[in-house]
C-alpha cells in the first residue's frame, strides 16, 4: 500500500501549518541559527505552541482541537524543508 501524502506533505497537518506559517518567510534571519535539523523541528514546534496557541487562544475546546491538529504536524520535515531553503539563499547571494 503506497503512503498517503497532501500536497507532497507527510500530511494536511503538516502541509497546512507549513503553509499558513513558515512559507513566505525569511528563514535565513529567522530560523539560520541552528546546524540540526532536529533542534529546529522543535524550535519551530515550540514556536507554533507557544506563539500561535497558547499566547493566542483562550483554554477551551478550541484551544484543546488546536493542539490536537499539531500533534499530527512533521515538525521534521518542515525543518528539513526550512534548511533546503536557507541553503538555496545562501547559493544564490
Amino acid at each position: 500500500m503506497e503512503k498517503q501524502t497532501y500536497n507532497g506533505w507527510t500530511n494536511y497537518a503538516t502541509w497546512r501549518v507549513n503553509l499558513e506559517v513558515f512559507d513566505g518567510q525569511d528563514h535565513s534571519d529567522t530560523w539560520c541559527g541552528f546546524s540540526d535539523v532536529y533542534d529546529l523541528s522543535q524550535a519551530l514546534k515550540d514556536y507554533v505552541k507557544e506563539t500561535l496557541i497558547h499566547e493566542m487562544t483562550p483554554d477551551g475546546l478550541a484551544k484543546d482541537y488546536a493542539l490536537a491538529f499539531l500533534s499530527d504536524v512533521n515538525w521534521y520535515e518542515i525543518a528539513e524543508h526550512i534548511f533546503a531553503e536557507i541553503a538555496e539563499d545562501a547559493e544564490a547571494e
